[in-house]
Parts: structure tokens; C-alpha cells; sequence
């Protein structure tokens, strides 16, 4: 039971939703499990609670990770926080909950790690606002990265922290609207690995945008990528 080695020279490895090939996704085992190891960063996902307050957690919904379906952004914090989640073998662990999102942080600065922070999905500005007290109350600003699928939580991370670091998640290849994106709110992009081409990493790489690919987990892909020159590779499993 362990990571599957790679040689990543140049391109930094980041861990997806923790070192999730081993411990339950986006739990506090699995940052600990990337933290002990030599990743660049930990990537995991962020949603707001109906009571205002932000939680670790991937779908919408609790059901896949704890077998109680509770709808998470209309769940206050403490009953997020109540839950049990289950192991890899599917029986739920008593120490295993739903962390805060300043109990990430803390991890990914005692281990050294980058913390990669995915905004699942659209975030008024003011609850950006107060995410990123939270982000400057627990470690330094300029060590996170901002992930999201959608531009528009990006726009206003940028208005309100123009030197934060973000990317842009994206699933088809790169085109020219995609560029102008990015270029206009200063991103890097985090894209589906099959849809980046060598051509396509040299033309973001002159026009200063760097590249990051999710999620790789076979090391023949991982490899193809790092020759392309790829700057992020986030993986569930390859270290």
C-alpha cells in the first residue's frame, strides 16, 4: 500500500484531495498522508454551508462519502461536522470528518505544502472575502493557490487579491477564447490532461501562463506530460 513513483523532474506533483489513493479523500489523514511525503502541494475542495461557513468536501451532497445524504450547502457547519465518514474498505471511521477549511491550511503549512484550494462552485465576493481572512489568519496568502471551475469566483479573487495565484480549471482544449481568458484575469490553467498537446504548453509558456494537469494517475501519461514540460501534474496515487 503506497504511492506509485514517478520521475518528475521539472513539473511539481500535487496531491489530489490529499493522497487519496490511500486515505479517504479530502480528510485530514489524507493531507497528513501527502503532507509525509515529497508533494509540492494538496489540492482539495471547498463549499459555503447554509450557515455561512466553509467546509472540505467534493459533491454537493454527503451521500457517497458517508451513506447520509445531507445536501451540503443547505447543511450548517455542525451538521457537516457530525458526520462519520467511511474508509477506503467502505466502513465508516470514527476519525474521520468533514475538516474546516482552516484545519486544511494548518496542515499544508506544518507539513511545508502548498495548499491548492478548488472553489466547487460560484461564491459571492463577500464570502470570498471572508474565505480569504481565513487563508491570511492561517498561512501565508502568496503560498496558496486558487482553483475553480468557474471564472467568475476567479474575477473576484482577482479583484480583491491582485497578486493571488489562480487557475483556471478547464476540460477541452486549449483555444483562442481560452487564452483571452486567462490573460485578462492573469490565470494559469489547470486543464483535463487529454486535452493538452506540446504545441499547445509552448504557446501558454510564452505568453507566461503555466500548466497544470488533473488527474493523472498513469505514469506513462504522467510521463508524456512531464516531457511536454508540463509546470503541475495533480494526481491521486503518483508521487
Amino acid at each position: 500500500m503506497d504511492t506509485i513513483k514517478i520521475e518528475s523532474k521539472q513539473t511539481k506533483m500535487v496531491a489530489h484531495r490529499g493522497l487519496s489513493g490511500l486515505e479517504r479523500e479530502n480528510t485530514c489523514a489524507a493531507f497528513v498522508a501527502a503532507g509525509n511525503r515529497d508533494y509540492f502541494g494538496i489540492e482539495t475542495d471547498v463549499h459555503v454551508t447554509s450557515d455561512s461557513q466553509f467546509i472540505i468536501i467534493h459533491d454537493n451532497t454527503t451521500e457517497r462519502v458517508t451513506g447520509i445524504n445531507l445536501e451540503v450547502e443547505q447543511s450548517t457547519l455542525a451538521q457537516l461536522r457530525e458526520l462519520r465518514l467511511t474508509d477506503m474498505d467502505g466502513k465508516v471511521r470514527q476519525d474521520l470528518c468533514l475538516p474546516s477549511l482552516d484545519e486544511y491550511l494548518r496542515i499544508c503549512k506544518k507539513y511545508g505544502k502548498k495548499p491548492v484550494l478548488e472553489l466547487k462552485s460560484y461564491i459571492p465576493e463577500k464570502d470570498i472575502a471572508r474565505m480569504l481572512q481565513i487563508v491570511k489568519d492561517n498561512t501565508e496568502l502568496g503560498e496558496m493557490i486558487f482553483i475553480s471551475f468557474d471564472y467568475r469566483n476567479l474575477v473576484a479573487l482577482r479583484n480583491l487579491e491582485p497578486e493571488a495565484q489562480l487557475q483556471y480549471l478547464y476540460g477541452q482544449p486549449v483555444d483562442d477564447a481560452l487564452v483571452k481568458q486567462l490573460l485578462a484575469c492573469r490565470c494559469d490553467l489547470d486543464i483535463y490532461y487529454p486535452s493538452i498537446t506540446k504545441e499547445a504548453v509552448e504557446m501558454l509558456h510564452k505568453k507566461g501562463i503555466l500548466v497544470n494537469c488533473w488527474t493523472v494517475d498513469d505514469p506513462t501519461a504522467a510521463a508524456a506530460l512531464i516531457e511536454m514540460g508540463v509546470d503541475f501534474i495533480t494526481s491521486n496515487i503518483l508521487q
